[in-house]
């Protein structure tokens, strides 16, 4: 039993740590993709497109940031390496600024909508589509109000069977302090919820 636990414990570190190294390239892969558009713009004298390059890079690094001072180490490490762990989902993130979940939730409440976040962007790959060749685009926002955590989701584009997503999507938070709310009848567009 203690070998089989073992063993398990070990698959599961090295599975983590392959994604890691994944991020970790893709990551770098980016910045020097990054570096060499510059590099370019700047060979070939072409200023006016350096501040749009610049303001690029200051928009993806600012995302970033804020990704990485949510606070919730499960959250920050999915966030972080959704690109390179999904690549039929584009998943683009916006958080309020200074926002820290940790400071906000507790263990559990933390556990949980990481839980709900992680299940209801699976709901959107396999339920929100209208077809499989093509790579979902997925607004997600966090925020607070009225001492609530807000966790907002966009499909951009056509979707799927929004009735399906639905139930998908409240399967996903049943017995949580999370609950899940259509903003949009018809839609497919959503809001998990939890106190803070």
């Amino acid at each position: 039993m203690k070998r089989q636990r073992d063993n398990e414990t070990k698959r599961l570190l090295d599975s983590f740590q392959r994604t890691a190294t994944a991020t970790l390239g893709h990551h770098r892969h980016d910045w020097m993709n990054d570096l060499q558009i510059l590099y370019g713009y700047i060979q070939l004298g072409k200023h006016d497109k350096l501040v749009h390059c610049v303001e690029r890079i200051k928009e993806r690094m600012n995302i970033e940031s804020s990704i990485s001072k949510l606070g919730i180490p499960s959250l920050v490490f999915y966030l972080q390496s959704f690109r390179e762990v999904n690549r039929s989902i584009h998943l683009d993130v916006e958080i309020e600024e200074g926002l820290q979940l940790s400071g906000l939730l507790d263990a559990g409440q933390a556990e949980e909508l990481t839980e709900a976040i992680m299940d209801t962007v699976r709901a959107f790959q396999f339920a929100g589509r209208s077809s499989w060749g093509e790579v979902l685009v997925l607004r997600m926002s966090i925020f607070t109000e009225n001492q609530e955590i807000v966790v907002m989701f966009e499909q951009e584009g056509d979707y799927g069977n929004a009735e399906i997503l639905r139930q998908r999507i409240e399967e996903t938070v049943q017995g949580k302090r999370v609950r899940a709310e259509q903003t949009e009848p018809l839609q497919a567009s959503f809001e998990l919820r939890i106190p803070c």
